[in-house]
């Protein structure tokens, strides 16, 4: 996969030692969440066909000739989202990034874990940027899945955004009947820069590189965060930026050529993060990186590519950014990085996780 922030290591900057080696024993047990908090899994599962049916290598198991494993390797969790789901107490949500099934594909958004959860998926209907392997569409898609329960104390609407068809945005809009307080959290699978074309969605004709389009989606993200707090609502993103933010964020180093991934870094920081300076001066949404903020300089990452030895090359492009006001209320409670190879499962993301609270806004 060719990652906009996560390249090889020739063209990263180097950074300060890292624990990520390290990360592959430390346990991932969290508590379960008690309300009236919410807690919200994000987990870039690079396809969901491997939950879907079993791997090839189970038909071979009984078989195995065990003596010829020269050590012992970490469990890896089964590909199943219902076990996911219990191990981690049932989150309210549950956010899937890179789904890669089609649109016209039934049969697979069927082939879910019912009872307790609703899946609702957002798929690529762009026919010039999302063909998928041999035009089948079998690309990019988020679905965001929800805990039946949650209905009982909460008005819930699950919607896409109209500014994209590559399948990347779904919106879950939480309102609280008892105060009001309304929160809109995105499940983003953002754009991957690189130098590919970007095709206007309806002619066909090249308007641009694939780097263009993910400065672009920034703009329309950040306009759609501050169209809902303009409205009353509070935001908080979801899922894989794209962006390593900073150099505690790549290791061994960060990606700093070719150049346009240094212009939509900052790009990014301009128009999503406090890097924009005020919000009402700059336009940005001046969104606080959570995990950045409640873990300082710690280094911790959410990307392992598996055709490297784990820990040796990692990024942290998987985080949730706050909304400013969310953030002042003190909305958000907790966060943390599932790093390790169990939690990683048949991915190349570990999952991420928040838990948070929907307040009224002071009179």
């Amino acid at each position: 996969m060719n990652r906009a922030i996560s390249p090889p290591p020739t063209k990263r900057r180097k950074t300060t030692a890292s624990t990520a080696a390290a990360s592959a024993s430390k346990p991932c047990d969290i508590k379960p969440a008690r309300p009236p908090t919410l807690r919200i899994f994000s987990w870039n599962i690079n396809g969901i066909s491997p939950f879907l049916q079993p791997p090839i290598p189970s038909f071979f198991q009984a078989t195995q000739d065990k003596s010829n494993l020269k050590q012992a390797q970490p469990p890896i969790h089964a590909a199943s989202l219902r076990a996911f789901l219990h191990r981690h107490h049932w989150p309210t949500l549950l956010f899937l990034q890179e789904v890669k099934i089609s649109a016209q594909d039934t049969k697979a958004q069927d082939a879910r874990d019912r009872p307790l959860y609703t899946a609702h998926f957002t798929l690529p209907t762009d026919t010039h940027n999302a063909r998928g392997p041999r035009g089948s569409g079998k690309v990019y898609g988020v679905c965001s899945i929800v805990r039946d329960g949650i209905a009982d104390f909460h008005d819930i609407a699950v919607r896409n955004v109209d500014w994209d068809c590559e399948g990347r945005v779904s919106v879950v809009q939480v309102t609280c009947p008892q105060t009001r307080a309304r929160l809109a959290i995105f499940n983003i699978y953002a754009v991957n820069g690189t130098q590919n074309a970007y095709r206007e969605g309806h002619t066909g004709a090249v308007c641009g590189t694939r780097h263009d389009r993910k400065r672009e989606f920034q703009r329309l993200l950040m306009h759609e965060c501050r169209v809902l707090e303009a409205q009353g609502w509070d935001v908080l993103l979801a899922g894989d930026m794209n962006v390593a933010p900073d150099e505690r964020d790549g290791y061994p180093k960060l990606r700093v050529f070719p150049h346009d991934h240094v212009v939509s870094r900052a790009d990014f920081h301009e128009k999503l993060l406090e890097g924009g300076g005020d919000a009402k001066e700059s336009g940005g949404l001046h969104g606080v990186d959570i995990w950045r903020k409640m873990h300082g300089e710690e280094r911790r990452y959410t990307y392992f590519p598996r055709n490297r030895e784990w820990g040796s090359s990692c990024d942290r492009v998987d985080y949730f950014i706050a909304g400013r006001r969310f953030w002042d209320k003190g909305c958000v409670k907790a966060c943390g990085i599932m790093d390790s190879e169990a939690e990683r499962g048949p991915s190349d993301h570990v999952p991420i996780w928040a838990d948070v609270e929907l307040k009224a806004d002071a009179n």
